[in-house]
């Protein structure tokens, strides 16, 4: 297995997180638009089709809500925007980012992973 793929291995065992065999890495994301803040918010949906559930303080206008997603996630990965490209599902609730198997390999999962379960207050 190639260190890449190491990396990246653990991700195949979370349903809303895929690693495809060239290495991108693609997540279903469920967004609510125009919250009062953008915030991870855990998991939408039921076994078999999970995302994770984000709000983002973002309009659904213009490509803003695209745009404040990509840049969340980029920050939260830590792994430059331009390595994240919206493939499904543009202007629905439903996101399908993917993420560059080279970004992929090098992206802090831990810090996604942790906002599919967020503590509790």
């Amino acid at each position: 297995m190639t260190p890449t793929h190491d990396k990246t291995r653990h991700c195949t065992r979370r349903a809303f997180l895929r690693v495809e065999k060239n290495g991108d890495a693609l997540i279903d994301v469920h967004v609510v638009p125009n919250a009062a803040k953008t915030q991870p918010m855990g998991l939408h949906g039921e076994a078999g089709h999970l995302a994770l559930r984000h709000r983002l303080h973002a309009p659904p206008v213009d490509g803003k809500a695209n745009q404040a997603l990509v840049e969340w996630l980029a920050a939260c990965l830590e792994v430059p925007p331009s390595a994240i490209a919206l493939v499904h599902e543009e202007t629905s609730k439903r996101r399908q980012p993917r993420l560059s198997a080279q970004a992929a390999a090098q992206a802090a999962w831990n810090v996604l992973l942790m906002t599919a379960h967020p503590p509790e207050k």
